[in-house]
Formats: C-alpha cells, sequence, structure tokens
C-alpha cells in the first residue's frame, strides 16, 4: 500500500377495537407514515476513500436502500471529514475487520487507483460485492486477474460510471434513444474536459503507474457511454493517442487523450483533457453528443456556456418532429436502486458484468496503444 500525504486533505475538500383504529389510522398524516423508518435492503462498508467520488457513491447506494455500517481510510484526515459526512458510521481499526464481518454484503471503495483492483479482489474472496470508483483497473493484467476471481466466486465487481450513472442529462438521453426518439444510434462523441488544480492534488495523481493514464482514468465515463448509448457488445480501438503537452514539470503526467472506436452496432470519438480554464463556474465543460439516423441529442452535463440556462443537467433534442431543450434536474437517478435490488436478487438491471469489464478493457487497450503526442511550441 502506497501512503501519500501532500494536499491530500485539499483534494478530498467536496412509517379498543377495529373502529377505533381505523379511525387512528385515517387521522394520521401522509408525513406521518413517510416518517416510519424502513429497514435497509442491504448493509454496506467503505475501504479507501482517497476520491471525493465516494461521497457520490455512498448517496446513491444509500438512496437505493443501502446502509451505511462502517468504513476504513488509513490516512487520519481523510478518515475525519468521512465520518463529519456520515457520523453513524462506525471507523474500522482496519480494512480486515470489514472484510471479515458476513453482515456487510458490499464494499465501496475510491481508494489509489493502483490498489482498486487488489482490494476489489479481495472483497470478492470474501463474499462480498464490490463498486469501485473509475479507474476500477488499471492495467489488463489486474483486468485478468479481476475476471477470474469474478467468475470464481460469481460476485459483483461493478465500476461507478458516474458521468453517465450520477448525470441526470445522460439518464434522460438514455429514455430517448430507448423510445426511439433519433432513430438508430450511429455514433457517439464524447468530451471529457477536467480541471488540474495542481496544488490540490496529491502525489499519485502527477504518476500515471498509480492512475494508469488519462485514458485509462477519465476516458473510461466515455467508454461506458458509447457502449450504452450504440448499444454495441463488441468493439475494437481503430486509433488513440495521448500527450503531455503543458506540464513538463511532471513528466509521467498525461494532459491529453483521444481515441476513435469501431463496435458492432456503432463508432465513437472520445476527447479528454486537463486543460478547463479557470474561469469557468464548473470543474469541465463535458459534453456527450448521440447521433441518430433520425435526429440527435446533445448533452451538456455540468454547464451550458451558450445560453443563460444555469447549472447543469442540459439535454437538446433534434429530430424528424422537433428541436427542443430540456431541463433535465428534476430527472431521478435509478443506478443506486437498481444496484441494490441487483446485489439483493443476483440479477444485472444496473449494469451487466460484462458491460463494465468491456468499457474498461477497450480504455486499457486504447491507453496501451496510444500513439505519443509530441507537440512543442
Amino acid at each position: 500500500m502506497h501512503d501519500f500525504s501532500p494536499n491530500r486533505r485539499r483534494f478530498i475538500k467536496n412509517s379498543a377495537g377495529a373502529a377505533a383504529s381505523i379511525s387512528i389510522l385515517s387521522s394520521l398524516s401522509q408525513t406521518a407514515f413517510a416518517s416510519i423508518p424502513t429497514a435497509p435492503k442491504i448493509r454496506f462498508s467503505v475501504i479507501n476513500i482517497n476520491h471525493p467520488h465516494i461521497y457520490g457513491m455512498v448517496d446513491a447506494v444509500t438512496r437505493g436502500g443501502g446502509q451505511l455500517i462502517s468504513f476504513y481510510a488509513k490516512e487520519a484526515d481523510l478518515a475525519a471529514d468521512f465520518a463529519k459526512k456520515y457520523p453513524n458510521a462506525k471507523p474500522a481499526p482496519n480494512q480486515k475487520t470489514i472484510l471479515e464481518d458476513n453482515s456487510i454484503q458490499l464494499v465501496l471503495s475510491s481508494g489509489i487507483p493502483l490498489e482498486r483492483a487488489p482490494l476489489g479482489i479481495e472483497v470478492m474472496k470474501h463474499g462480498k460485492d464490490y463498486l469501485v470508483d473509475k479507474p476500477g483497473i488499471i492495467t489488463l493484467e489486474q483486468l485478468a486477474d479481476v475476471r477470474r476471481v469474478q467468475k470464481e466466486t460469481n460476485r459483483k465487481y461493478i465500476i461507478m460510471y458516474s458521468e453517465r450513472l450520477e448525470n441526470k442529462a445522460t439518464i434522460k438521453a438514455g429514455e430517448l434513444v430507448k423510445a426511439g426518439a433519433i432513430g438508430n444510434v450511429v455514433q457517439t462523441i464524447g468530451l471529457g474536459p477536467h480541471r488540474m488544480n495542481p496544488a490540490s492534488r496529491p502525489e499519485w495523481f502527477f504518476d500515471k503507474k498509480y492512475y494508469g493514464g488519462i485514458i485509462t482514468d477519465i476516458g473510461s465515463h466515455q467508454f461506458d457511454q458509447f457502449l450504452f448509448f450504440t448499444g454495441s457488445s463488441m468493439a475494437e480501438i481503430v486509433c488513440s493517442q495521448t500527450g503531455n503537452v503543458h506540464y513538463p514539470q511532471y513528466p509521467a503526467f498525461e494532459d491529453f487523450g483521444d481515441a476513435t472506436i469501431k463496435g458492432n452496432q456503432g463508432t465513437g470519438y472520445i476527447r479528454v483533457d486537463w486543460f478547463t480554464p479557470e474561469a469557468l463556474n464548473t470543474w469541465g465543460d463535458g459534453r456527450l453528443t448521440i447521433l441518430g439516423t433520425d435526429g440527435y441529442i446533445e448533452i451538456r452535463k455540468n454547464i451550458d456556456i451558450a445560453s443563460n440556462h444555469k447549472g447543469g443537467n442540459h439535454l437538446y433534442l433534434v429530430n424528424q418532429k422537433e428541436t427542443k431543450y430540456m431541463d433535465c434536474n428534476n430527472i431521478t437517478l435509478p443506478f443506486g436502486e437498481l444496484f441494490v435490488n441487483d446485489i439483493i436478487n443476483r440479477t444485472e438491471t444496473a449494469m451487466t458484468q460484462e458491460h463494465c469489464f468491456l468499457a474498461t478493457e477497450l480504455a486499457l487497450l486504447a491507453q496501451k496503444n496510444a500513439q505519443k503526442l509530441d507537440i512543442k511550441k
């Protein structure tokens, strides 16, 4: 295990008689019934919290009916911040305590990327399901090991591709595509810009041997979206490239990457970078365009700089009948409930295991075979 301490805190910083009974029941308000606590569907814990995505992951599983029982982080400051957010969760002295707790059905993690797959293997060997932040696997060798243990144990190893699963406009787009609003999907274009903020980043952030490279990391979201929206079950990388074009002081870092993909049900283009300007009022102007035979959808995930629309979750639909803008902020995020039910019922409604692994495999192959950019000005 690796112990990286510089700037870690800042990085993690964001329910007599029958007549009487009927009378009493009829007098109770809906609010009163809503306040009656319901038993949790599953119990879950957290091991390692090196990225703040863990908070969204915990909230999603909690919305789905999970109860957070305990957590472990070797870093005292990260553990303190997490305990403040979730005071009912019990700090564990070590990860073994959680792994050997037979009442726990699920473990979540957003540890250092290099350490996520080995932990997931231990979680599955201990008879528990695993939900991990992306990148959930950073090498093809790790992927082979994870696939083998997942098959042996029949446990779930699911990667939280949050740019689809936790974005309401993207959820709405899925509904529209399923309803045939743009015909058959031909191509997706996924753009994933991010803000660098070097001073707030931990040491491991700057060395791709710990995070796998830019396409493995933030590009994995885009491969998930490509597979989901095109419906492809097989795909290959046509070409890819990566480079460090702006940060020579971090020689093991990558700030740009792109890839072209050909699937059995569509094509895709992906671009990711660490160039979000400081003047933009969000960490990244993430966009997704879905081209169909009868129209297209554009999603502006976090901000819409071309209009006066506030916040994120913006969707534009253009088809044979209309050109329409949709504010998607009231859309329900279904992943948490679907995933919790999958754990109970041993189903695959939230995400199939093969989809999860294929999205990651494509990212790893694009990363491994990427041509190196050498842009000097």
